[in-house]
Formats: C-alpha cells, sequence, structure tokens
C-alpha cells in the first residue's frame, strides 16, 4: 500500500470536500472509495443474487453496529426471488430498506444496474452462483465500490489465475474486499490459531475434517421441467452444475478445508481421492455424493477431508487438528458456534482439556461485516480476495482429485486449461447453458479413471 496524505480532522470535513477530491481522482485516473457524495456517514448496499444466502447477507450487512447502512437496489435473474427478498428485508429491517421498484432488477445485466445506483465508497453483496463472481468483480472494480462476495470465488483454475489479477486492481484503486469464509473472523478461532501456533499442542502432525450429512442445497437435482429453459434450470439449481458453483464439494466443503488450512497456517501442495456415486435414481446433477480426499503439505503431513450427502448414514460436522502433544477442535457441530477447544494427548475428556473458549460466541456471519465495515469507515488495508481465491482452488484441487482418480497439484489446478464456462459473462436470456443434456436427459459426469486430464467431458458417455 503506498501512504496516504494526512486526513481531514473529520470525516464530515472530508465529505463536504469531497466534489474537489473526486475531481482531481478523475484526472489521476484513480478513485477515492470512501468518499460519499451525501451529506452523512450512511454506507449504501447492493444486493447481487437475492436468494437465501443473499438475503442473510444483506441482513448481516444491515444489523452492524458500526454502520449506519441502508439497501438501495437489489439485482437477480428470478422476479420471484427478488421480491421474496424484499419482502422478508423490508419486514425485519423497515427504515434501512430503501428499493423502490425503479432500482430493483431482473436480468444477467442487473448487477450493472445496481452498481450504478451505488457512488464510490459503497457496497455491493456477491451473492451469485460462483461461476460469475470474477464478471461482477471487475464491474464493481471499474465503478470504486467497495465489495462482499461469497465464497468460493472461483471454480476452476481459468477463474483462479483471473481473480487474482483482479485483486490486484482492487488493491490499486484501495478498494476494501470481503469473502463470506466467515469462519476466519471468528474470535474463538482465531484464539485457537494462536494457540496452535504458539506450541499448545505441538508440531501439527495432522488434520481431519467432516461434512456429513444428507442431501444439500439445490445439489441433486431432478429432470428438467418442459416449461423451464436449460440456462434457467441449470442456474436455478446450480448447486449441481460444475460451471455454477463448483459443485457441492466447493461450495460447501470450502468452509472445512480453509479453516484446517488456516490453522496448518499454509496450503497443500496436492491432493489424491477417492469418491463415487450411489442410490441416484433419476437425478442429473454433476455431484458425487461422496468423497475422501487427502491433502499433503510440503513438510509432508496430511489433511483428510470426508464428505458425504446420503440419508440414513452417520452423521457429522467437525474439525480436529492433531498435534504431537495434543489436539485442538475447530469445529463441533456446526460454523457457529465453534466451541473451540484443545487437549492434552488425543482423547476428547474434560480432564485432559487444557483450554476452552468462553460462551455465548458471536456470530461470526455479523463479525465479518463489522469488519469489513470497520475497514471501509477508518480506511484499513483490507482485501480477502487472494485468499478466498486460493482457499476455492485448494478446494478444486481435492474435487479434481477425486472426479478425475488422479493426484492433482497446486499448480495442476491452478495452471488448467479446462474453464467451465468461458464465456459465462456473455450470457442472456436466450443462450445456451454452459453444458447441455443429451438426448436422455443426462449431463456429463465425472469419470474417475476415464476422463483423467479434465472433471467430465461432453464426448464421454453420462453414466456408467
Amino acid at each position: 500500500m503506498k501512504e496516504r496524505s494526512a486526513e481531514p480532522t473529520t470525516r464530515r470535513e472530508f465529505i463536504k470536500n469531497s466534489g474537489k477530491l473526486a475531481a482531481v481522482s478523475a484526472l489521476a485516473g484513480q478513485t477515492l472509495p470512501h468518499v460519499h457524495a451525501a451529506d452523512d456517514d450512511t454506507i449504501r448496499v447492493a444486493l447481487v443474487g437475492c436468494g437465501g444466502r443473499g438475503t442473510g447477507a444483506a441482513a448481516n450487512a444491515l444489523r452492524v453496529p458500526n454502520g449506519p447502512t441502508k439497501l438501495v437496489a437489489m439485482a437477480d435473474v428470478f422476479d420471484h426471488k427478488l421480491s421474496s427478498s424484499h419482502d422478508a428485508l423490508s419486514k425485519r429491517f423497515k427504515d434501512q430498506v430503501d428499493v423502490p421498484q425503479e432500482r430493483r432488477f431482473i436480468g444477467f445485466d442487473g448487477y450493472k444496474k445496481a452498481i450504478d445506483s451505488l457512488r464510490p465508497g459503497d457496497v455491493v453483496i456477491f451473492t451469485t452462483p460462483p461461476g460469475f463472481r470474477w464478471v461482477h468483480f471487475t464491474y464493481a472494480i471499474e465503478k470504486g465500490v467497495h465489495v462482499f462476495m461469497e465464497k468460493p470465488v472461483t471454480v476452476d483454475g481459468p477463474a483462479t489465475r483471473r481473480m487474482l489479477e483482479l485483486a490486484k486492481k482492487a488493491d490499486e484503486k484501495n478498494l476494501k474486499v470481503g469473502v463470506g469464509l466467515m469462519v476466519r473472523h471468528c474470535r474463538a478461532r482465531r484464539e485457537l490459531f494462536d494457540r496452535i501456533q504458539g506450541g499448545e499442542i505441538g508440531d501439527i502432525v495432522s488434520m481431519r475434517a467432516y461434512r456429513m450429512h444428507g442431501p444439500v442445497g439445490s445439489a441433486f437435482s431432478d429432470p428438467k421441467p418442459d416449461n423451464t429453459s436449460e440456462l434457467m434450470y441449470q442456474i436455478s439449481n446450480f448447486h449441481s452444475f460444475l460451471w455454477a458453483s463448483g459443485g457441492l464439494y466447493s461450495d460447501f466443503y470450502i468452509h472445512q478445508v480453509d479453516e484446517c488450512c488456516w490453522m496448518k497456517n499454509t496450503w497443500p501442495v496436492k491432493a489424491h481421492a477417492l469418491g463415487g456415486r450411489h442410490y441416484r435414481g433419476d437425478k442429473v446433477d454433476q455431484n458425487f455424493d461422496s468423497y475422501a480426499v487427502e491433502y499433503s503439505f510440503e513438510d509432508g503431513t496430511s489433511f483428510h477431508m470426508n464428505g458425504r450427502t446420503m440419508v440414513g448414514c452417520h452423521d457429522q460436522f467437525a474439525s480436529y487438528v492433531n498435534g504431537a502433544k495434543g489436539l485442538g477442535i475447530v469445529s463441533t457441530s456446526s460454523h457457529s458456534p465453534g466451541r473451540c477447544r484443545t487437549f492434552k494427548g488425543h482423547r476428547l475428556s474434560r480432564r485432559n482439556m487444557i483450554w476452552a473458549y468462553p460462551q455465548p460466541e458471536k456470530n461470526p456471519y455479523d463479525l465479518e461485516w463489522e469488519d469489513l465495515i470497520d475497514a471501509i469507515k477508518n480506511d484499513k488495508p483490507y482485501n480477502e480476495v487472494p485468499r478466498g481465491a486460493k482457499a476455492s482452488l485448494v478446494t478444486s484441487m481435492g474435487r479434481m482429485a477425486a472426479h478425475t482418480g488422479q493426484v492433482v497439484t497446486y499448480d495442476d489446478i491452478l495452471n488448467s486449461d479446462h474453464e467451465f464456462a468461458p464465456t459465462i459473462d456473455q450470457l442472456t436470456f436466450d443462450s445456451d447453458a454452459p453444458i447441455m443434456a443429451g438426448p436422455d436427459g443426462k449431463y456429463p459426469i465425472p469419470l474417475p479413471g476415464i476422463s483423467r486430464d479434465r472433471e467430465y467431458n461432453d464426448q464421454l458417455p453420462r453414466s456408467i
């Protein structure tokens, strides 16, 4: 970061002079994103992607204690989702939602119109299917607005390379960018990280995480109805399609992957994996319903990620760090609360417990927004995209290892030329979908050992 010139004595004085500063900025080819043209400190928010996660993220933004914030624009490709989200948020935050009909945008270009409703220094929320993330982020940088984007931020190697370059451009414009890996903002996990790095459980020997439960999200889809276009069907069921979300492995397991790599304080260099499809019936998605991925680090230690989405099996949601002297719990049964603890040895007993974070814990979904708003209002360096892109890439690395049956290295996935949806920025309501069903209504699926250099191939069988 370059040194900044001396700040005005008050924010109100800064705002008063914002017209002059903006003019100078335009001549210099730069933006001053913390400048607001209004006569108060309200940060205006636009929501792009109005599903459940988008509505939740908007609620987190509107209830920050270090605001004030106001929702002023919304965009989606589905009118019913936008309307439902607007109704829910208006009831809950009556005085903070000001989104008249003319600032509700339906269409693939709606994100541009929503961002155009903001001023430099305001915030846009991106909670569309992750495949669109780089497209929307590019425009936000161009317009000089801060960003909160949900995870994952990429679904393949080419998109990751693109996002890492975009992150540099965001820094050049002094934009603050949050990524929805909210566990990084959990105060319990932060203290756990400090304790592990300080040697409380000894050198890390191995790590393991479990995400086992029934079918989740839109990851298991029935055949497309006749009255729906192929593209809109796939966007509506985005967890079922790798181009849109990276599938259930990327969209859901990224949290466990990220939190364990955080505790190790480095990224793995390779992955090999098992996975398969069972009891699928008429489901036409591209997902496996069981994954067992072993990530290896440069020092030879391993992290085992175990995922299963099958009814009637043992459920578990947890992450553990095994050290030479003891054990740390990163997650117990959900993202929040973490109930982080450390133990002498490797038996989970109260007698062996060294430390437990006091309860109750503050919700990290709220904390990530408090931290972002603090960075915006106090002009602190804040860009989570490089870390978010690497977490997304490492998650894709494990997914690709399972889908191809090969050992996949970090460099393999980063430099892969298989871009799932290279023309995603050109989609309209009349476009074909990035992948198409065959005559039997089936989509290309991963075939480990058969398709070995990419996760699916349109020219291979769609079932076995």
